[in-house]
C-alpha cells in the first residue's frame, strides 16, 4: 500500500494566508463606518447649537406684549364696574362715584361722598338703578363700602393688592365728574407718599396724580395703565384741577375687607327704587335715556354685542333673538356718532335720533365700506329701569 504524504505545513500556511487577507477589508470597513458617525454626530450637535438664519421667511413670528393692555378695552372693563353714587337728604342731593370691588355687590367709595346722605342709589353704566346700604364707614380716612344685592355675582375690577405705583407710572381715572357719567381721564403718577389733611379727613402716603380730579370724581378708581388693576380711590383734588391725589388700595384693603366680611344683607337699611327713580323730573329722565343711547352705540363700537344686547327691553328681545342682533353688527370695525337729539313723549318715553357713521367689512371681500345711518331709539322705563323699547337702525 503506498501512502501519499502531504506537507501539512505548507497547507496550513496557505489557508492562513487566505485567511487573512479577507481581513483588512473589513477593519477599513469598520473604521469608515466609526469615522462617518463621529463626522454625523458633530455635524447635528453644530446644527443643534446654532441659529438657523432663514432669508425672506414665508412666516414671521409675532411678537405679543401681554403687560400692555389696548387704552379702550381697559376703559370699556373698567367703565362695567364703576357706578355713579347719588345721596338724598332733606336739604341736598350729593353726586361721587364707587367702583364693584367684590363679588357680593360690594363698591368703594370716598367717606364724604355719602356721609351726609339719608338714602343712597347707585346708578351703573348700563343706566340701571338701584339702592344701596352703607356697610362701613370711616371717620378718620376718606374711605366707605357701600352694598348693592342686585350686583352680587358680578366679576370686580382686577385689585393691586400688594402692589405701590411709582413716579411715571401711566394711569386712568374714571368717574363722574358734575354728574358725567363714566369720564375717563388720563395722566401720571406725579408724585408718592403725599400726606395732608382735608375737613377732618387725614391722607397719608397718598398718591398725587396729574388727571385731573373735580366734584363728582371722588370714590372713583385709579387704574395703572399697563396692567389694568385698580390701584386708587380717587379722593380730592386742587381748585385749579392741576393735581390730584388718590388713596392706595393697598393702605385701605385690610379694612374694607373686614367691614365686608362683617355686613349681613338682612341688617342694612335700604331705600327703596320707586323713591329715588325721579319719575316726574324730564330733564333726568332723558339724561337717563341719552346716556343709555351713548352707552349702547359704545357696546357695539367695541364689540361688545352682549352688553348691548342687554340694553334692549324684553319685547324687543322677543322679536329679535342675540344670534340676529350680532348678526347685524358683526362686519363692523369702526363708529362713531354725533349729538344726540331728544324728545320727551308719553309714559316718560323719550325719542332720541342720532346719525351714525359705520365702517364695516364687505362680506366675502377684502374691501370695507363707511355709511351714515339714523338711528332712532324710543327710550322708556322696564320694572323701574330704564330701557330701549325700540329703535331703528341700518337692518332693522
Amino acid at each position: 500500500m503506498v501512502y501519499r504524504i502531504v506537507n501539512t505545513t505548507y497547507f496550513s500556511k496557505e489557508v492562513f494566508i487566505i485567511r487573512n487577507k479577507r481581513y483588512p477589508p473589513i477593519i477599513i470597513a469598520l473604521i469608515l463606518v466609526l469615522i462617518g458617525i463621529i463626522v454625523a454626530l458633530q455635524i447635528y450637535d453644530n446644527w443643534n447649537s446654532e441659529d438657523i438664519t432663514i432669508n425672506n421667511p414665508v412666516v414671521n413670528e409675532v411678537a405679543t406684549d401681554n403687560t400692555s393692555l389696548d387704552l379702550k378695552s381697559i376703559i370699556h372693563k373698567a367703565e362695567k364696574n364703576v357706578v355713579q353714587i347719588e345721596g338724598q337728604n332733606e336739604v341736598s342731593k350729593i353726586t361721587g362715584s364707587g367702583f364693584l370691588y367684590n363679588e357680593k355687590g360690594d363698591i368703594i367709595t370716598n367717606a364724604h361722598v355719602i356721609q351726609d346722605a339719608e338714602a343712597i342709589h347707585v346708578r351703573t353704566a348700563n343706566a340701571q338703578i338701584y339702592p344701596a346700604a352703607v356697610i362701613g364707614i370711616s371717620e378718620d380716612v376718606d374711605i366707605a363700602v357701600i352694598r348693592v344685592p342686585q350686583l352680587a355675582g358680578l366679576s370686580p375690577l382686577p385689585i393691586a393688592e400688594e402692589t405701590n405705583a411709582e413716579i411715571g407710572d401711566e394711569v386712568i381715572a374714571l368717574g363722574s365728574p358734575h354728574g358725567f357719567q363714566n369720564t375717563v381721564t388720563l395722566g401720571i403718577i406725579s408724585g408718592t407718599e403725599r400726606n395732608f389733611s382735608v375737613d377732618r379727613f387725614d391722607y397719608s402716603n397718598v398718591y398725587q396724580i396729574s388727571a385731573q380730579i373735580s366734584q363728582g370724581n371722588s370714590g372713583g378708581p385709579l387704574i395703572k395703565r399697563e396692567t389694568g388693576e385698580m390701584i386708587g380711590i380717587n379722593s380730592v383734588g386742587t381748585q385749579d384741577g392741576t393735581i390730584g391725589f388718590s388713596i392706595p388700595i393697598v393702605e385701605v384693603f385690610d379694612q374694607v375687607t373686614k367691614w365686608s366680611n362683617e355686613a349681613q344683607n338682612d341688617q342694612l337699611d335700604f331705600s327703596s327704587v320707586t323713591d329715588i327713580i325721579g319719575f316726574s323730573d324730564p330733564d333726568q329722565v332723558i339724561e337717563g335715556a341719552e346716556y343709555l343711547t351713548t352707552y349702547f352705540l359704545e357696546n357695539l363700537s367695541i364689540r361688545d354685542y352682549v352688553g348691548a344686547y342687554t340694553l334692549l327691553g324684553s319685547s324687543l328681545q322677543l322679536e329679535l333673538s342675540y344670534q340676529e342682533f350680532r348678526n347685524e353688527y358683526i362686519n363692523i370695525i369702526n363708529l362713531d356718532f354725533s349729538e344726540l337729539s331728544s324728545t320727551m313723549l308719553e309714559n316718560n318715553h323719550i325719542e332720541t335720533i342720532v346719525e351714525v357713521t359705520i365702517e364695516s367689512n364687505v362680506p366675502n371681500e377684502q374691501d370695507t365700506i363707511k355709511e351714515t345711518f339714523q338711528f332712532e331709539f324710543v327710550i322708556g322705563y322696564e320694572n323701574d329701569q330704564l330701557k330701549i323699547l325700540d329703535y331703528s337702525g341700518p337692518e332693522s
